[in-house]
């Protein structure tokens, strides 16, 4: 396989909140990955001993993907790492770190439906692409579809040539986790451990690292299925039926699962109880400074529990809440020697790790978190209430096709600039930051926050506050300010 023709291709590669996603055959194709690699591959060159780890998960051809992507790097230059397996994307983000990459190519779309693939690119420091990286990045894309050309070798020769490594990134990762976590406390601990990958690249990855003790690791889902079963592969309580139930049968302490790249977790306690993703957030802080005994700031996204924030307040822990996305959270956690940061979306990261979210990492704390306290999840909850109070959350996911989003989108933007609600649900407007989103931090401690997805044709609302029925109030009446509640 040459250097090909010119290309001349329509599909709008941009790189949003976490890498570039389309849908497969129609705007993911062969073709158009080729082109982003080609563009990649040329701010790759820009760099010292250009180098680059490629990963993918179990979506379908994701391996073909992976395969094209190493093809134009080798082609160019690049000294290529592809992983031997589907590998959850932290796995092959820590790869880059422990092989010293240039950066790191993963095909994956995370959490979204069986029909999107994706490309994330991860810099040399293994975290999410800063806006600067990604700039660059869709000017070198531009630069190959206005007239470049796409330069390709095939896999074989270049493997033969050395051009191409592939590798278990698995020895590696498991070495890291035994540095960050007791890992041989939770071995002979005993618990019954149920691990639902939601047929996502985190199979076999739970279980092999806690296998060899008392400790058992049960899995659910865990077989190689491109449309995921029919599930959609996002760890929340409305996917994870089947788990759930098996969990409120009571043989198992805990539940981890993980979504479809398994950069998110999602926590169910012994009882089938799903712990949502800012009382997840809010356990782990505790959990590090009481159990761990650990000191320094927090960050969190503007989407994050306020929990957080009181539990800082107690503590003596600086909080920090940023926009959304591990390219704002990671830079801050580095800049500040953060401990702990954190998303809505259950994503988490740690200090000593890469400043990327790790659902895996994230499980395996608190099953850490269970052997610490020495109790159930329910009474570490319960605990975490007794310190901060009660708090609800939900979120609404409101779907519309890609033309109507848009315009949606900018009609909404322009009527909260201009008229912003001054109370919601009857309680007054303390205050409001409009970066990303628009959120209302309300007199009465809650909040409520109305945002677009960088991925995806959605608006969400989400809210938190002292009840459910609290919650239920304030997003209602948000939507019914917007226009929003047919959606809903």
């Amino acid at each position: 396989m040459a250097d090909g023709d010119p290309i001349a291709l329509a599909v709008e590669i941009k790189f949003g909140t976490d890498g570039w996603r389309g849908i497969i055959a129609d705007d993911f194709t062969y073709e158009s990955v080729r082109i982003a690699t080609q563009g990649i591959a040329q701010y790759l060159v820009s760099r010292p001993n250009p180098s680059a780890i490629v990963g993918y998960d179990t979506r379908f051809a994701s391996d073909l993907f992976a395969r094209e992507v190493a093809q134009v790097l080798a082609a160019n230059g690049v000294k290529v790492f592809v992983i031997n397996a589907p590998a959850p994307t932290q796995v092959s983000t820590y790869a880059i770190l422990d092989k010293r990459a240039s950066g790191g190519l993963v095909i994956t779309a995370s959490h979204n439906p069986y029909y999107f693939s994706g490309l994330k690119y991860k810099p040399e420091y293994a975290g999410s692409a800063s806006p600067e990286v990604t700039a660059r990045l869709e000017e070198e894309i531009e630069r190959v579809q206005r007239g470049g050309r796409v330069r390709q070798v095939r896999f074989e020769d270049a493997r033969g040539d050395g051009k191409i490594e592939v590798f278990d990134p698995q020895p590696a990762y498991a070495a890291q986790l035994n540095r960050l976590v007791d890992l041989g406390a939770i071995k002979a601990a005993g618990l019954k451990i149920l691990h639902e990958p939601m047929y996502g690249a985190s199979q076999g990855y739970v279980r092999a690292l806690l296998s060899g003790g008392k400790t058992t690791v049960e899995e659910i889902h865990s077989e190689r299925n491109p449309g995921f079963g029919g599930m959609h592969p996002e760890p929340i309580a409305q996917y994870m039926p089947e788990a759930m139930e098996r969990m409120r049968k009571g043989r198992f302490d805990l539940c981890i699962a993980n979504d479809g790249d398994a950069d998110r977790v999602g926590i169910i306690d012994e009882r089938g109880t799903f712990v949502n993703q800012l009382q997840v957030m809010a356990l782990l802080m505790m959990y590090l400074v009481e159990k761990r005994g650990l000191k320094g700031d927090v960050v969190r996204s503007l989407t994050s529990t306020s929990m957080v924030d009181k539990l800082g307040e107690r503590f003596g822990v600086k909080v920090h809440e940023l926009k959304v996305g591990f390219k704002y959270i990671g830079p801050k956690m580095a800049e500040t020697n953060a401990m702990l940061g954190g998303e809505e979306s259950g994503g988490f990261a740690f200090r000593g790790h890469i400043p990327e979210r790790d659902g895996i990492l994230s499980g395996i704390t608190f099953a850490d978190m269970i052997v610490k306290y020495g109790q159930p999840l329910s009474k570490i909850m319960a605990h975490l209430t007794e310190l901060v109070g009660p708090h609800f959350y939900a979120r609404h996911d409101l779907h519309l096709d890609r033309q109507e989003y848009a315009a949606r989108r900018a009609e909404l933007y322009g009527r909260l600039e201009k008229e912003p609600p001054t109370e919601v649900a009857g309680a007054r407007v303390a205050r409001s930051r409009t970066d990303d989103g628009f959120k209302y931090y309300l007199e009465d401690g809650s909040w409520v926050l109305v945002r677009f997805s960088g991925t995806e044709p959605l608006i969400r609302v989400y809210s938190e506050a002292s009840s459910k029925e609290r919650v239920d109030q304030l997003l209602a009446s948000l939507e019914e300010k917007l226009g929003l509640r047919q959606l809903v």
